[in-house]
């Protein structure tokens, strides 16, 4: 059990100066002033949070959990991400995908990666599919992984709009949606296809069309790499003043191309009066981050970062938005979007899953499912094969 004292909450909406009960994996009580029993009590682990703030856990939406890449070749190849690279950035929660490569890399992969993260600590999901169509899955379909893989939660993310994507048509798309929606109805889970918005000249109009073609709802569809370009942020901003959910990705930033930043991007929605609870963010980290020319050629290589989550959320506050407003993209509206009852708030019931943050926003404790996996600014917990040396 923990109890955190005399600290700050914001669920993200702020609650005051509280304390708050651990039990297990949950948080059990939160209240002014929690007393401990003296006796026959079970062993307590207090935590001075005077002067600290305690907000939800991350929950990163798009994660390449055994590495991206590849599109310079093998040596392009990203490396897979270690359970330290989640715990130290506060992403507590994550969902792993494919991306370009669905040949060298496999589904079987992405699962077991999934279930060995879980097992380290952190709460873990996939998308099924790859950027291909016909994508990648472990049963006969993408409907039936949702249903019966426990940990697939949607299709993607297929790529539109983007010359590595293998140029769908519509009816491939609003098909593969339909099935991504019905799997989402016959499990309980949300059942979405995540789409991946490249550079090309369509922007969005691929995702406009399964909307205006078919019987597919916004619930049901997400974009993601919004901030890419100008004509994508265009697109995403009509998109969800129309009542679409949109993904910005925390890992593109301007790098002598015309990409945009998630803060900037996320501060022009808000006051295009679009709802925090129609916008997701996620980090893209693990993959690459290549740069083309005009003829598609590659011209530089870097793989995304999970700390640009963390990043962001003190950009967001930096330039004018408030905590709560900041911490929603990656906390409670991936939550209540992907359907995880019981995650992206602080509130009684919940899982344990919560970060208790300097007066800078540093990192100094992470907390994932009732265990302490980041204390005083380290990590507590490692994964596997990332302990550190002895000697």
């Amino acid at each position: 059990m923990i109890l955190i004292k005399n600290i700050e909450i914001y669920s993200p909406e702020y609650l005051g100066k509280n304390d708050v009960l651990i039990c297990f994996d949950k948080i059990a009580y939160i209240s002014k002033n929690i007393q401990v029993p003296d006796k026959n009590f079970p062993e307590i682990r207090i935590i001075d949070g005077e002067g600290f703030t305690l907000t939800p856990g991350l929950i990163d939406l798009h994660v390449h959990i055994i590495g991206g890449g590849g599109e310079g070749g093998f040596t392009t190849r990203a490396p897979e991400l270690n359970l330290t690279d989640f715990t130290s950035n506060g992403i507590t929660t994550c969902v792993g995908l494919l991306g370009t490569d669905g040949t060298t890399r496999s589904m079987g992969s992405l699962l077991a990666k999934a279930r060995s993260l879980d097992e380290e600590g952190i709460s873990t999901y996939c998308w099924t599919g790859c950027y291909e169509m016909p994508t990648r899955t472990i049963t006969d379909s993408a409907r039936g992984d949702i249903v019966l893989v426990d940990k697939i939660i949607g299709v993607g993310e297929i790529a539109v709009s983007d010359h590595r994507s293998s140029n769908p048509s519509s009816e491939d798309l609003i098909h593969l949606a339909s099935e991504a929606r019905v799997g989402g109805m016959l499990s309980g889970k949300c059942g979405i296809l995540h789409i991946h918005i490249g550079d090309g000249k369509k922007g969005l109009t691929p995702v406009f069309n399964i909307v205006e073609d078919s019987e597919v709802p916004y619930e049901n569809l997400l974009p993601t790499h919004v901030n890419r370009n100008p004509l994508a942020f265009k697109h995403s901003i009509e998109y969800a003043k129309n009542g679409g959910f949109i993904d910005i990705t925390t890992g593109i930033k301007p790098e002598g191309d015309n990409a945009l930043f998630a803060f900037d991007v996320y501060k022009t929605m808000l006051k295009e009066n679009i709802s925090p609870y129609n916008i997701t963010m996620s980090s893209d980290s693990g993959g690459s981050m290549p740069i083309f020319d005009e003829n598609g050629k590659l011209l530089s290589l870097k793989i995304g970062l999970p700390s640009t989550n963390i990043e962001t959320i003190r950009q967001c506050i930096e330039n004018g938005i408030s905590m709560e407003e900041s911490l929603i993209p990656l906390t409670s509206s991936p939550a209540k979007f992907l359907k995880f009852k019981n995650k992206g708030k602080v509130s009684e019931g919940f899982d344990a899953d919560l970060l208790i943050l300097d007066k800078k926003l540093n990192l100094n404790t992470v907390i994932c499912k009732g265990k302490i996996m980041i204390s005083n600014y380290k990590p507590a917990v490692y994964g596997t094969f990332s302990k550190p040396s002895d000697s």
